[in-house]
């Protein structure tokens, strides 16, 4: 391995149309966004996922745009598939630079009411997957020696705990432990890893629509939430610059300060708005067959049947691309109003 520094090795993280970037959960939604978009702009895709159609047909629509890129039908929850997406990576384009840890499944229902078996299958995907796909993209860095990106996808259900996906939510909480934990192991190692965590708040994609249900009514998400884009946009900037966490939407970055900081008011406030936004009282739930706890579900959707404000952009992603503007906007901000607030005490005296 190289003497270099863990700061200057990921200070060399190449630029995005020079990347080879995998991304698992590429048939729907985020990883289907992150995989037209990291193409757009220049990058090679390996995409991934259990829906093998799906997947055949994104490549041939970005193949017939000019893009470079191939898949593989894998199931992340099975470590030797696992290995097998590192394999057509490394087959197809000799490398791989970034690896994004997408595919995710959820469940709707109470805690005491989730059978074993149906958590076991989720941690296999959400965690077990994150877990094999972190060690390959690792271990790949390292035996290179060159920079790579392992960027994570959590959730805001990972930084605070909900109602009706315990089971997701507690999925997610293991997802930021490893990551963080893999990061300090990774940094006094000294390795050529840059390694990101996501957190996204609600998100306008078919994560609802694939749930495994326990409800009556359909899982839906109500309120605001924020487009796969915001996501993707967060995921390929990471790719190309070290970042530790990403927040996608100040819901996100809300529930994490408030859960941090005053966590019995969080929880009694949660208590009170969270269950009536995450179903639709109108419509029957869908049944187990139809969700893609076990099997693939219906690929080549970015949106889902959502109900409420859907954002076009999320200002934190943007604030995170600019550190350095968005701290000269605040101070600015707080200069004005400190001025503005002595202006008036004098008018008053």
């Amino acid at each position: 391995m190289s003497h270099e520094t863990f700061e200057e090795c990921t200070t060399k993280l190449k630029k995005l149309n020079d990347q080879v970037i995998v991304i698992t959960g590429a048939s729907s939604g985020i990883g289907l966004v992150t995989a037209s978009m990291a193409a757009a702009k220049g990058a090679k895709v390996v995409l991934a996922a259990r829906n093998e159609a799906a997947l055949k047909e994104l490549a041939e629509e970005l193949l017939q745009a000019g893009h470079e890129a191939v898949y593989i039908r894998a199931d992340v929850g099975m470590e030797e598939e696992v290995n097998k997406i590192a394999e057509m990576a490394i087959k197809s384009f000799g490398r791989f630079d970034t690896w994004v840890n997408n595919a995710g499944v959820t469940i709707y229902g109470n805690a005491m009411d989730v059978s074993y078996q149906d958590m076991k299958r989720l941690f296999a995907t959400n965690f077990w997957g994150v877990v094999y796909g972190s060690r390959t993209a690792v271990q790949h860095y390292l035996e290179r020696g060159v920079p790579g990106t392992l960027i994570n996808i959590g959730s805001v259900f990972g930084d605070k705990g909900t109602l009706i996906q315990s089971v997701y939510a507690s999925s997610k909480f293991a997802i930021h432990g490893w990551t963080d934990s893999l990061r300090i192991e990774m940094e006094r190692e000294g390795a050529p890893a840059s390694i990101t965590l996501i957190h996204p708040g609600r998100i306008d994609t078919p994560y609802t629509e694939h749930a495994r249900s326990y409800l009556a009514h359909q899982p839906v998400h109500k309120g605001m939430m924020y487009p796969p884009e915001a996501v993707a946009e967060a995921i390929l900037y990471a790719a190309s610059h070290p970042k530790r966490d990403i927040y996608v939407g100040s819901q996100a970055k809300m529930l994490q300060f408030l859960g941090a900081n005053f966590p019995r008011l969080t929880d009694k406030l949660w208590e009170r708005i969270s269950p009536r936004t995450q179903y639709d009282e109108t419509r029957k739930s869908n049944t187990p067959e139809e969700s893609n706890l076990y099997h693939a579900g219906y690929g080549m959707h970015e949106r889902g049947a959502n109900l409420g404000w859907k954002r076009i952009r999320s200002m934190i992603v943007k604030a995170a691309k600019h550190p350095v503007l968005t701290r000269a906007i605040v101070a600015g901000i707080s200069v004005w109003a400190v001025l503005k607030v002595k202006r008036n005490n004098q008018e008053i005296n």
